[in-house]
C-alpha cells in the first residue's frame, strides 16, 4: 500500500517550497548578478571593519542589505505581486548609485588609506564597481524595452475609446 506526499512527513510541503528562491531565477543572469554583488559587498563590508577606513562601512552594509532584498524580491516573484513598486527602476537607480559610490570609495580606499585592509577593500570594490556596472546596463536594456513596449501599446487605446465614444454618442442622437 503506497502512501501519498500528504501523509508522508518527510515530503517537502508546499507552503515552506514558496520561501525557497527557483531554481531558474538562481540559474539566471540577474539571479548570479545579485548573489555576487551580495557576496562582494560582505566581503567589502568585512574589510572595511579591519581597516582604518571604517567611515566607509555603511556603503557596502548597505549594498549588501539591498542586493539581498532585490534577491528575495526577485526570486520569491514579488515583483510580479507588487505592482505599486516599479522593480526595474529602482534596481536601476540602486545600481547606477551604488557602482558610482564604490568607485569613488575604491579610489579613496586605495590612495589614502596605507593598511592592507584599505587596498583590498579598494580593489574588491572596484571589482563591485564592475558588477554593479553590468547590472546597470543590463537593468537599462530591460526599462527600454519595458517602455518601447509600454509607449506602442498605449498609443492606439486612447484612439479606439474616442472613436467609442463618438460612436455612442451618435447612436444615442
Amino acid at each position: 500500500m503506497e502512501r501519498s506526499s500528504a501523509e508522508d512527513p518527510e515530503a517537502p510541503q508546499p507552503g515552506a517550497r514558496l520561501l525557497l528562491p527557483a531554481r531558474e531565477f538562481l540559474r539566471s543572469r540577474k539571479g548570479l548578478i545579485l548573489v555576487a554583488q551580495a557576496v562582494l559587498s560582505f566581503i567589502i563590508f568585512i574589510c572595511y571593519i579591519a581597516s582604518e577606513a571604517a567611515s566607509f562601512l555603511m556603503v557596502p552594509l548597505l549594498t549588501l542589505l539591498l542586493a539581498l532584498g532585490f534577491f528575495c524580491a526577485y526570486s520569491l516573484k514579488l515583483n510580479e505581486k507588487f505592482k505599486a513598486i516599479y522593480w526595474l527602476l529602482a534596481d536601476f537607480l540602486c545600481c547606477l548609485v551604488a557602482a558610482i559610490i564604490f568607485f569613488a570609495i575604491s579610489i579613496a580606499a586605495v590612495s589614502k588609506y596605507p593598511d592592507k585592509a584599505s587596498k583590498t577593500a579598494g580593489v574588491f570594490g572596484f571589482i563591485a564597481t564592475v558588477t554593479y556596472a553590468i547590472s546597470f546596463y543590463l537593468t537599462f536594456n530591460e526599462l527600454m524595452i519595458f517602455l518601447k513596449q509600454g509607449d506602442s501599446s498605449d498609443a492606439p487605446e486612447p484612439r479606439k475609446s474616442e472613436e467609442n465614444y463618438s460612436n455612442s454618442d451618435s447612436d444615442s442622437d
